[in-house]
């Protein structure tokens, strides 16, 4: 990499459970700084280790990301993986103080959204895995309590209704994924919570102001400024704050969570292959396109999913090749320049230890202490 180029902004998928050539010529590409795995790239342990090895053989800097939150959102399931709970269950021991007196469902709570990250992490740590896209910071809207619906796609993925709640488990759960050297991902920012529409199908529209998301769906992420290392912005719409969804909007991540929130971690975009990203001031865009808008917006890395078995023989993922090309183009071009900060905080992502392996780590006191405190 030469010194204007020094910026792996591509987060992209894989085929299948190995890689092919194809996948091992996209990995190698400069401007792809990681990857994303999902069910279908998974067999089992020993696979999913293989499989993560050779993608740092490729390139050992490659950030190894997947969706991993508990619940109906976990990609590895079998083999020994712990069933992780959904996180309104953390939300509802919060609550039950049982016969043990006031706050001490919320104690017990914390203790064991931190059991949550730590078991989430040092089993995906001992695959090979270096980064889960968790903790979910969107509030668990009901019916009856708001807002217009309940969101579709959010449900039981979130803590709790209140903000504050939200904001002391996804620390606790951050903490615990730090405990096994992992860092975490807030999302969805601004919030996904309050709307019904699913943005990897719709275009999502949020029209409340300012005021009321900061003071509400927002709030945790300004609470947990100095403690998140990555934060995903939402494919949803605040029209009355900016007419771009949040991921590609300046306002959202450079005027409002960079500046007034004073975040100083990784921003991803969420995939640019859901519907929510692929409408931009009402024009539908490419992949390249979508890019651009979100570096541009402040995004650090971009995500494009599920693209790898898309077309037949040897077009099969072109998109992927597409994007990484027209990134490049629009370097020469000079209509995008690399950013070494971006850079330095992909890098940050990285584990900077090394995994208990999977045997060793079944024995480890902290794990086994972490198993017994999960709700």
């Amino acid at each position: 990499m030469t010194s204007d180029t020094e910026h792996s902004p591509v987060i992209l998928d894989v085929a299948d459970t190995a890689l092919t050539a194809a996948d091992r010529r996209r990995l190698a590409h400069p401007l792809t700084g990681g990857v994303i795995l999902f069910a279908r790239n998974w067999q089992d342990r020993a696979q999913l280790l293989e499989l993560t090895a050779a993608i740092k053989a490729v390139r050992a800097d490659l950030l190894i990301c997947v969706d991993h939150e508990g619940g109906r959102v976990q990609r590895f399931r079998t083999d020994g993986f712990t069933h992780l709970p959904p996180m309104r269950a953390l939300g509802t021991l919060w609550m039950d103080d049982g016969r043990q007196g006031a706050g001490s469902g919320a104690l017990r709570a914390t203790d064991a959204a931190t059991a949550v990250g730590y078991v989430l992490a040092s089993e995906l740590r001992a695959c090979g895995v270096d980064f889960a896209f968790a903790p979910v910071l969107d509030l668990d809207w009901q019916a009856g309590a708001g807002a217009a619906s309940v969101s579709r796609v959010i449900g039981d993925r979130a803590f709790h209704r209140d903000p504050r709640v939200v904001a002391l488990l996804a620390k606790s759960v951050a903490h615990g994924m730090l405990q096994a050297g992992m860092a975490h991902c807030g999302k969805h920012f601004p919030g996904h919570g309050f709307v019904a529409a699913d943005s990897h199908t719709d275009v999502p529209v949020d029209r409340r102001g300012l005021r009321a998301i900061l003071a509400d769906d927002a709030a945790p992420y300004a609470w947990l400024s100095n403690t998140l290392s990555a934060v995903m912005p939402a494919h949803v719409i605040y029209p009355r704050v900016d007419g771009r969804p949040a991921g590609f909007s300046r306002k959202w991540l450079q005027e409002i969570l960079r500046e007034r929130l004073r975040f100083g971690g990784a921003i991803f975009s969420d995939d640019l292959s859901m519907e929510g990203a692929r409408r931009i001031d009402g024009q539908v865009v490419g992949y390249a396109d979508a890019s651009l808008a979100a570096l541009d917006a402040g995004c650090d890395l971009v995500l494009l999913c599920n693209q790898s078995l898309v077309g037949e023989g040897a077009a099969q993922g072109r998109v992927l090749d597409d994007l990484l090309d027209g990134l490049e183009l629009a370097r020469t071009q000079g209509r995008w320049r690399p950013s070494a900060d971006s850079e330095a905080r992909r890098l940050a992502l990285l584990p900077q230890t090394l995994p208990h392996p999977w045997d060793e780590l079944m024995l480890e006191p902290a794990y086994l202490r972490a198993l017994e405190c999960l709700p």
